[in-house]
């Protein structure tokens, strides 16, 4: 199987794939993408494209619905950078509350034999505030979100999170210690640094704007390590010009951030360690090989989660839009051919659904073509 590479990825990920596959950054009919940053909008997907691995936890760089459209499964990697954001945030929380780089650019202007003596003169240029004791509001509590949190908590903060979507595994994750927000408002209001670890969709796009700053604290710090059109730059330009806003640190530079008063602009380092990339690639390498060669979906952003043991010799897998009498149709088509059922999975994600089914006899090209003639069918696979 051919596995094209959009980006550079990790060996420690694409050695992962074995014998029977070719990893390359050219590749005219591959089975599988791995991307990193790369953005794929404009990319014509070949027919070849079975799935697309995000060598990372946001797929804003990948066509998702029109992928779906396809049967074309996309993959992230959620938790796998989740420290090395963590840190750079606990690194952001001190940055903004002491003028350390302004401090550190200063020292380096001295000049003398005096130099101990200017700095004690003119350190206090550069005095600030402890994050211990300060209330740190957290939008977004994923495997990222919730780490901050935890982390922040460990220095001596008070914490308020918020997500209204927020899955059990990360509520187990979450200190008890931790305050849940019932709404953004409230966040807001109660909150001297906001840090946001929420996905960039149609709904959050800009929610940092003239009118949710006018409900924050002032002074309010606002960090921002997750996606630049989170925060819509000039009302937090303005915000931070009239002092409404103290700092405003983003891991998204661009042509407005760099000029912005009070503003820090980090060049995307959230996940940029070495320990990341490797975490990233290795996760997303297995999510593919599960895939091709089981059929088995996990970590998918447009498909349901689902995983099955192998139950006999030869798997079809269906990609089929989540419509009523479709499942019983297929069943229909394999039982028409005799073909025993020895084990099926059916589940469903929004407008889609995603059936493995098992079967004792080997499938044939007639088979095939009927499955891929029941209307509301996407796609066909069949693993042998």
């Amino acid at each position: 199987m051919n596995i094209l590479t959009l980006n550079k990825i990790s060996p420690v990920g694409t050695k992962e794939f074995g014998s029977g596959y070719n990893v390359s950054d050219s590749c005219d009919a591959p089975d599988a993408i791995m991307v990193r940053s790369a953005s794929m909008h404009e990319m014509e997907m070949p027919e070849s494209l079975l799935a697309i691995a995000r060598a990372g936890a946001g797929v804003n760089n990948i066509p998702v619905s029109a992928c779906a459209e396809k049967g074309i499964v996309v993959f992230n990697t959620p938790g796998a950078n989740a420290n090395a954001v963590k840190e750079l945030a606990i690194a952001s929380l001190l940055l903004a509350s002491r003028d350390i780089i302004g401090g550190i650019a200063w020292a380096k202007t001295l000049s003398g034999d005096d130099v101990a003596k200017q700095v004690e003169k003119g350190k206090s240029n550069f005095a600030g505030h402890e994050i211990s004791g300060k209330t740190l509001g957290v939008v977004g509590l994923g495997a990222i979100g919730v780490n901050v949190a935890n982390a922040a908590y460990a220095l001596g903060m008070k914490v308020l999170g918020y997500d209204p979507y927020i899955s059990l595994k990360s509520a187990w994750n979450l200190s008890s210690h931790i305050s849940k927000a019932a709404t953004l408002d409230e966040i807001y209001e109660n909150c001297d640094i906001i840090c946001i670890h929420a996905p960039l969709t149609d709904e959050t796009k800009h929610f940092v704007n003239a009118e949710s700053i006018s409900k924050m604290k002032d002074g309010v710090v606002v960090i921002n390590l997750s996606r630049a059109d989170l925060v819509n730059d000039a009302d937090i330009a303005k915000a931070l010009e009239d002092g409404k806003a103290a700092k405003y640190i983003t891991d998204f530079p661009n042509a407005n951030t760099i000029k912005m008063k009070n503003c820090i602009s980090i060049p995307h380092l959230g996940a940029s360690t070495e320990e990341s990339e490797d975490n990233c690639a290795y996760m997303a390498a297995h999510e593919l090989i599960d895939y091709l060669e089981n059929g088995n979906i996990v970590n998918s952003v447009n498909f349901p989660n689902v995983e099955m043991p192998k139950a006999s010799a030869v798997r079809i897998c269906v990609f089929h839009q989540n419509v009523p009498a479709v499942l019983s149709k297929i069943s229909s088509v394999i039982s028409s051919q005799n073909i025993n059922i020895a084990n099926m999975i059916n589940k469903s994600k929004g407008d889609f659904a995603y059936t493995m089914i098992d079967c004792d006899e080997n499938i044939t090209d007639e088979t095939v073509s009927l499955l891929k003639n029941i209307e509301g069918v996407v796609r066909i696979r069949v693993i042998k």
